[in-house]
């Protein structure tokens, strides 16, 4: 009888663990450090509608990476022992499976000198990029590469030189057609600009350069830097402001712009100091936007805050700090939810949030040692 109920009760618990997987909106990957390890390993998740989080079979998973971005039913991400880039595929309940690496570093003219800093997708998931230091042992750089979908190998394309160090060195934010890519730098507001990117026919992305193409200057503010940029999925992007007077780089709390780009690549914006709302998040580390593009999030060392967003309209505001927990990264989902990660307090929070309701999901926060790294796959559009 007691050999009875034990098997009842595992195979309600399979059962109920089986229904929570088949109903997953999402799975998202933490790059974390284990306590006492000189290594990191990737803590996995399962996300039911309501934002609840299960632990995936196999996680974690213990793979020593550290950034990682997703597309289809693959994951890359930089491996902190090699100059590789790693590549897994996603399994039918989320599980790694180990595929393949690629020596990121060989690829630039021969050179061991570059450093992968951040990987990004186009919309398509065909083109993964990379934003490496010392890309060519002086400059910063992007490379291009092809993932295969039977594989899970890339094919180098190319590399495209942005700078001179310090350079670009942030993922970048495809708009709408997926063709022109835009990101930000701020390097103690010495060298900083909004980088421009086009995807030529092959995948190859291509630099236009630092833009000089900013909000007018005030009587008490000689400039807005940019730090971070993010597009919403047609014209426009949000880009967040720094007031500055250099060398002095601080002027005040960071501001959102809205700009929109033209069908040739260029920026336009009416954003002027006085419809720049500021943010509560002072010193900020994450810009992301909702796949709707109706939400906008800010992450920082004060926490995290989400605005609306109104395409070529300014920014408004919606709530204040939704945690005070230095925040390190954020991700949205395709079904509302908003991820963050904070390594100072080594949690992982889930945020249920539409444009008229928000609220923590059930469960939340998680904790989790170290989280360094977030990516977050989509199971549904």
């Amino acid at each position: 009888m007691k050999r009875s109920l034990q098997f009842l009760a595992y195979l309600s618990f399979a059962l109920i663990a089986s229904h929570a997987f088949s109903q997953a909106v999402a799975y998202v990957y933490v790059a974390n450090n284990p306590q006492n390890s000189s290594t990191n390993e990737v803590s996995a998740f399962s996300v039911a509608p309501d934002g609840r989080l299960t632990a995936l079979s196999g996680s974690p998973f213990h793979e020593d990476v550290e950034a990682m971005a997703v597309a289809g039913n693959h994951l890359v991400a930089i491996s902190r022992s090699r100059p590789n880039l790693d590549t897994f595929a996603i399994e039918s309940e989320g599980a790694l499976h180990y595929l393949t690496s690629t020596d990121y570093a060989t690829h630039s003219g021969g050179s061991d000198c570059a450093i992968a800093n951040q990987l990004f997708f186009d919309h398509t998931g065909t083109n993964l990029y990379v934003q490496e230091f010392n890309a060519d042992c002086s400059n910063t750089g992007v490379a291009s590469f092809t993932l295969s979908n039977t594989s899970g190998a890339l094919k180098y394309l190319g590399l495209d030189i942005t700078g001179e160090f310090p350079g670009d060195n942030n993922a970048a934010s495809f708009i709408g057609n997926n063709l022109y890519g835009y990101t930000a730098v701020n390097s103690y507001c010495m060298y900083y600009g909004i980088y421009g990117f086009k995807r030529q026919s092959n995948g190859l992305l291509v630099s236009g350069g630092a833009l000089q193409n900013y909000p007018p200057a005030t009587q008490s503010i000689s400039r807005f830097v940019p730090e971070f940029v993010a597009a919403d999925p047609t014209d426009h992007l949000a880009i967040l402001m720094q007031p500055a007077n250099p060398p002095d780089c601080t002027s005040g709390a960071p501001r959102l712009a809205t700009y929109t780009v033209s069908g040739s690549g260029t920026l336009s914006t009416k954003s002027t100091y006085s419809t720049m709302p500021e943010t509560l998040v002072t010193d900020p580390w994450d810009l992301k936007m909702s796949p709707s593009g109706k939400l906008l999030a800010v992450a920082g060392k004060q926490g995290v805050q989400v605005f609306h967003f109104n395409g070529s309209n300014p920014v408004t505001h919606y709530k204040n700090l939704l945690t005070t927990d230095p925040v390190n990264e954020i991700f949205w989902d395709n079904s509302n939810h908003l991820y963050a990660i904070s390594q100072a307090t080594g949690k992982i929070r889930v945020y249920n949030i539409t444009p008229t309701s928000f609220g923590l999901a059930p469960g939340s926060p998680h904790p989790i040692n170290s989280p360094q790294h977030l990516v977050v796959q989509s199971v549904h559009p």
